[in-house]
């Protein structure tokens, strides 16, 4: 499959995710049906120089629950120098499928975003652990899970996978965003993060 076959205005060759219309018969993503305007490096899909991160809520079945799982291919400039994929792109692709986990959740229990945010919860701290390392040209497998959750603050358990192992798992926190009086939209938050600006 070529970067043409995949939409990519860029050219770059293996990137999973392009900018533009989804092909006919598609499943909206999370990021598609609930934040189709953010521009975030790792989940936004109007930024069409990032990753683009596609994810599906699903039922688990072992407790009923929600759950959010999507699938990741990487592209050769994710390299990490030793020809697996890069630890920062790994914690982004983290970062930003939990924060699917967490819109999830927070449709479910109608809490909103505030004062015009485009999300309602924003990165608090992740910890991510890097268990096993993970191929650079192959699909991998996200799962999330929301583990803890009030209006102030979700938790959520998120891992990477490939040929059904953990190559690394994480615990996001994210906390209840209250924009300042004056801010944008874009301006509360750094590309490639979901976290308040300085």
């Amino acid at each position: 499959m070529t970067s043409a076959d995949h939409g990519d205005p860029s050219g770059r060759a293996g990137s999973p995710h392009a900018a533009g219309e989804p092909p006919p018969g598609h499943r909206l993503s999370v990021q598609e049906r609930l934040y189709p305007t953010l521009t975030c490096f790792g989940c936004g899909h109007a930024n069409p120089k990032g990753l683009q991160l596609r994810s599906y809520e699903t039922a688990s079945s072992a407790d009923a629950g929600q759950t959010v799982t999507g699938q990741f291919v990487p592209w050769p400039e994710h390299d990490n120098g030793v020809g697996f994929l890069n630890g920062g792109i790994i914690a982004t692709l983290l970062d930003c499928h939990s924060a699917a986990a967490v819109v999830v959740e927070s449709e479910r229990q109608g809490w909103e975003a505030l004062g015009g945010a485009l999300l309602p919860f924003v990165t608090a701290g992740i910890a991510v652990r890097y268990l096993r390392p993970s191929p650079l040209h192959a699909p991998v497998e996200l799962w999330a899970a929301v583990s803890q959750a009030s209006e102030a603050e979700v938790t959520v358990d998120v891992e990477l996978r490939y040929e059904d192992k953990v190559r690394a798992a994480a615990t996001a926190t994210w906390r209840r965003w209250r924009p300042r009086p004056g801010t944008t939209q874009s301006g509360p938050l750094l590309p490639g993060t979901h976290s308040p600006a300085p």
